[in-house]
């Protein structure tokens, strides 16, 4: 049963608490949403770009530690570029040139990567504020999350309902559902961005985090970042994740596509189940805490990225800064630019269809 606490109150376990979280540059208020699950983890959503905002779970020593970077007030993700924690829409990753093609007709977007269109554009979904509300789960404490993305916004057709519902479980896992629906055929790939560190925000780099994903192929990509098409085997190259490896261990090696992307900054195919279950996506252990979280999706690919462009100039939450490197993200997916690459999976939503993926991050510690 979800329990609304009162606005400013502590959050006690198995709770949702609703906090100011500051006002949009036109005076629109933003909340921050603190669900807490019985065993005390905790989970910081705001209702601004649905962002991910904090995710505090325990090390083997029962000591809880953020493992998401972000800010502490909503200012921050107003002149955010780095999409923290943020979800993601219409279309996660990138589209070459971007423009697409759906059924005889070419769709243009705005430029905002290079020559490419990234994360939905120059106002994406995570700068959009949703409409937020409490639900009473089996499972834990959930916020469900509505949008209108209107037919056009962006360059892309149809009216996009969606509906995102982050679940804090007493398991301690963050799950995170998405549906949408169209009335005009059109192109979906939502995802979340959240940059993780097992050790703590703010507490270093993550080269030392093993890193184990299922997966024996990943998609090379030329200099704009945008898959050749290609499903390249990862034996034999630096993308060989198949057994734990510490994400630093080759990301420096003489590798083209590590050269492209200034580290790893791909996507990966994933085993599927054939039941179309959600299918473990990645497990990552930071030895020093002995945090292990693992992802595991409904959807076929995962775009794993090594903070290769933060900067350190960034300064997020407690004032911590976040350098290159200082943190991982496992962003579930439908391959980048699948709107023109005819044989990677379909991201085409037709009217009457619904668009549904689901994405857990389970948490647990190795003694």
């Amino acid at each position: 049963m979800t329990t609304l606490a009162p606005v400013g109150a502590t959050p006690q376990p198995g709770s949702t608490t609703k906090k100011s979280f500051g006002k949009t540059p036109d005076g629109q208020s933003v909340d921050l949403y603190v669900l807490t699950n019985k065993n005390g983890a905790e989970a910081s959503i705001t209702n601004y770009g649905g962002a991910l905002v904090s995710l505090k779970v325990s090390d083997r020593n029962g000591k809880l530690a953020d493992v998401v970077l972000g800010y502490d007030n909503a200012d921050g993700y107003f002149a955010d570029k780095s999409y923290f924690g943020a979800l993601v829409g219409r279309y996660g990753n990138r589209i070459g040139h971007a423009q697409f093609v759906l059924d005889g007709k070419t769709y243009t977007l705005a430029k905002n990567n290079g020559e490419n269109t990234l994360h939905g554009g120059i106002k994406g979904f995570n700068k959009a504020l949703w409409a937020a509300k409490t639900l009473s789960t089996k499972d834990g404490q959930s916020l469900e999350l509505y949008y209108l993305s209107k037919d056009g916004e962006e360059g892309f057709p149809g009216n996009l309902k969606v509906t995102v519902i982050y679940t804090l479980t007493d398991a301690n896992a963050l799950k995170i559902d998405y549906t949408a629906a169209t009335d005009k055929k059109t192109v979906v790939n939502l995802t979340n961005h959240a940059y993780f560190n097992l050790a703590g925000q703010g507490s270093g780099d993550i080269l030392g985090h093993l890193l184990m994903i299922p997966a024996d192929q990943f998609t090379p990509v030329d200099a704009g970042l945008i898959p050749t098409g290609e499903l390249r085997d990862v034996m034999g190259t630096p993308f060989d994740f198949r057994k734990p490896t510490a994400i630093g261990a080759r990301i420096d090696q003489a590798d083209e596509q590590l050269k492209l992307g200034g580290g790893y900054d791909h996507n990966f195919v994933l085993r599927m189940t054939m039941d179309h279950g959600e299918s473990l996506a990645a497990r990552v252990v930071e030895p020093t805490s002995g945090r292990v979280m693992e992802v595991w999706t409904t959807e076929p690919g995962i775009q794993f990225y090594t903070g290769n462009f933060l900067d350190g100039k960034t300064v997020g939450k407690g004032g911590a800064t976040y350098p290159k490197r200082n943190a991982f993200c496992l962003e579930t997916q439908h391959f980048p630019d699948s709107p023109n690459q005819p044989k990677f999976p379909s991201v085409a939503l037709t009217p009457g269809e619904t668009y549904h993926t689901v994405t857990t991050y389970k948490f647990s510690v190795e003694k």
